[in-house]
């Protein structure tokens, strides 16, 4: 069932002859359909004995599955939290707690359809732009409740625009999934995250309660549930628990991978029976976070580039096909591999000095006009300097190292994976192609890379619509093992091997061709 269900109840009324008291008796008409361990909470008990005898009986009951079907269990754990007369749709709003931005999407729970969609920037970044330096706020005086704070605000924003698109209010929305990294997670819910960060890496829990609205302060139906998707380890969230859910990877015969690239670079493995993770910090780079003109894959964004060797003719398109104010994580991808080929950079990923016009000296070193002034937004220049080329080439190091040092682990080679799932905006957006050039992503034929979208929100929907999903985020818990890459000496073993275009070992990429010295 999905979290929350409407169930119709026609009770008979209290007589001389039928004295039950008036919960006892909605109790009782449940019990014939929904079979289970049905609870009132307190908070409700009120407001669900006045509906039901205001509605002479009969109506509607709401009825919250509370955490799925504990193994110790045959029945599931219902909560009876409201009776109406009319039922509305039944709203429930889908949330991917991301550490930049926030995505959510409201859902009708009776039909699995989207009601509404909405976005917006974490207004956590004004206490820093990265999960350590908002750590490091936390434990300032007041530090923490201020972040707490922010980010309620922020979904309480977003609960009432996706309400007023539905034409809803806000407070009908009866349900609220999250998926997130576990500091994300932490300053959600008012938890000191200091651990998080310091060996041994422990977080103060991994796998959240379910919560109700008014616990938070989010501006829903007080009696909402809040089921936040658990975490494995101090760097693999809920938000990549719900790309598994989305990708299907922990239901497949054969093994595949996939692979989340935000803040981190997050990456399982495995099949039905069994499934490895880790996370490693490739991801700021590949955001668009490094390079001083990047961004994320907004508007004005340079997603794709060509350079064509020979003429160095270059050509590039824009996420919206707006003037181009930017450069997102598959642009520089393109970019980078593109200047490689075109043989600008050497396979160390340094320029080489004459080799184009468009190098220039400047005060730190040389640098090349992307898009010169007169063309970008904003009359202001899209460089790449050496500095974001160096910050490019440690990060496709890590992810390169991230992978081959996760397969090693169980004696598999990448020709063993059937399908290679690419989420998020990463996902989206690049060229899988250019990522082999650069050495980022393995040599394989392209059909075997599948992008998924925003599988952290995908994720966070699944679990709203079914008891099942929900039950295979404790599945996946409990099966799944996690590799710390903080103290892993292999993992620092391949990074150093992985800092050259595309590999030290060019047998590792028989496609990419080796450019000359």
């Amino acid at each position: 069932m999905p979290i929350v269900k409407y169930i119709s109840v026609n009770a008979p009324p209290p007589s001389l002859q039928d004295n039950s008291a008036d919960i006892d008796r909605l109790k009782n008409a449940l019990r014939a359909k929904v079979p289970g361990f049905l609870v009132v909470p307190f908070a409700q008990m009120s407001n669900v004995a006045a509906g039901f005898r205001q509605a002479k009986f009969s109506g509607t009951a709401v009825v919250n599955e509370a955490v799925g079907c504990p193994e110790s269990r045959r029945l599931a754990y219902l909560e009876l939290v409201d009776f109406i007369r009319e039922p509305a749709p039944l709203a429930a709003m889908a949330l991917d707690l991301g550490t930049t931005h926030l995505e959510a999407t409201l859902l009708d729970l009776t039909t699995s359809k989207p009601l509404a969609r909405a976005n917006r920037e974490n207004s956590q970044l004004q206490f820093g732009e990265d999960v350590l330096s908002r750590i490091h706020y936390a434990a300032r005086p007041g530090g923490l409740a201020n972040l707490q704070s922010a980010i309620i605000a922020d979904i309480n924003y977003l609960a009432a625009d996706l309400a007023a698109q539905a034409g809803l209010p806000s407070a009908l929305i009866r349900a609220l999934s999250v998926s997130g990294n576990p500091t994300m997670i932490h300053l959600f819910l008012k938890l000191d995250p200091a651990n998080i960060c310091r060996e041994p890496y422990i977080p103060v829990l991994n796998a959240p309660d379910l919560y109700h609205a008014a616990d938070l302060g989010l501006c829903l139906h007080p009696a909402a549930p809040v089921f936040v998707l658990p975490s494995v380890g101090s760097y693999f969230g809920g938000d990549l628990i719900a790309g598994i859910l989305a990708s299907g990877l922990d239901e497949n015969e054969h093994t595949s991978m996939l692979i989340d690239v935000g803040t981190n670079a997050e990456v399982v493995l495995g099949n039905k029976d069994w499934l490895i993770a880790c996370a490693g910090a490739a991801g700021p780079a590949l955001e668009g976070g490094v390079a001083r003109m990047g961004m994320r894959a907004g508007p004005g964004a340079i997603e794709h580039i060509r350079i064509k060797p020979g003429s160095l003719t270059m050509s590039y398109e824009t996420v919206g096909g707006q003037p181009a104010c930017g450069i997102c994580g598959s642009g520089i991808i393109d970019l980078v591999a593109s200047l490689y080929l075109a043989g600008i950079i050497d396979l160390r990923g340094k320029f080489r000095p004459g080799s184009d016009s468009r190098l220039h000296e400047t005060p730190t070193g040389l640098s090349y006009t992307v898009v010169p002034t007169a063309d970008a937004a904003n009359n202001r220049a899209i460089e790449l300097e050496q500095v974001d080329l160096d910050a490019m080439m440690r990060s496709k190091a890590a992810m390169y190292a991230v992978l081959t040092t996760l397969i090693s682990q169980v004696g598999l080679s990448f020709a063993d994976l059937e399908k290679i799932y690419v989420a998020g905006a990463f996902g989206r957006h690049i060229d899988p192609e250019r990522a082999v050039t650069l050495g980022m992503l393995p040599d394989l034929p392209i059909k075997t890379y599948v992008p998924v979208g925003n599988s952290s929100l995908a994720g966070a929907e699944k679990v709203l619509l079914g008891s099942h999903d929900r039950q295979r985020c404790q599945q996946i818990m409990q099966k799944i093992t996690y590799i710390e890459l903080n103290v892993n000496q292999e993992f620092m073993m391949r990074f150093s091997g992985a800092k050259f275009i595309p590999h030290t070992d060019g047998s590792l990429f028989p496609s990419v061709p080796i450019m000359n010295e």
